[in-house]
């Protein structure tokens, strides 16, 4: 789906639509969280091109999803890395794929037992149709409209590309 260069033209838009974001509403000091895994691949290079002082936040949302009792424990459960306090922040949250909004509540659950950020920005790369939850990012690289048997996919960590494959 995805050229060489399409993952990083994405990103350099959303580098710069985040860059005036936060001049807009006048935030210096922000904090970046990615969502593992995809979410921390987009994170990872969003925190690097804004030279975001402190360090990346890494969050594992497993055990806060609503099909947890489902689907049972995800096989690669990763400790969340959340290396400063959140009180009155504002937080950047970066997943890879919006899709039905779930992902997203779950993470927010996950955030605010941490603390109480003063404003959480969504940031995806990917919004795509679906939605199941009143979620909206306030940063989107790219909307995609995929048939419900299509899903999409962030490759890497390195050479990011875009993938659409069939359940």
């Amino acid at each position: 789906m995805s050229n060489d260069n399409e993952v990083q033209q994405l990103l350099d838009k959303m580098a710069k639509d985040l860059k005036q974001l936060l001049k807009d509403r006048a935030i210096s000091d922000p904090l970046m969280i990615g969502i593992h895994t995809g979410g921390a691949w987009v994170a990872q290079q969003l925190h690097e091109m804004l030279v975001i002082k402190e360090p990346l936040g890494l969050l594992d949302i497993s055990f806060y999803r609503d099909d947890f009792s489902r689907i049972g424990i995800n096989p690669q459960v990763k400790p969340s890395k959340l290396p400063f306090s959140m009180d009155d922040r504002h937080i950047i949250l970066v997943d890879d794929v919006l899709h039905t909004g779930r992902t997203i509540r779950a993470a927010m659950n996950e955030l605010f037992d941490y603390g109480r950020p003063a404003a959480v920005y969504l940031v995806t790369l990917v919004e795509r149709s679906g939605r199941e939850l009143p979620v909206e990012a306030n940063i989107t690289g790219k909307h995609v409209e995929l048939a419900k048997n299509e899903h999409i996919k962030l490759n890497g960590p390195t050479n990011l590309s875009l993938s659409i494959q069939k359940v």
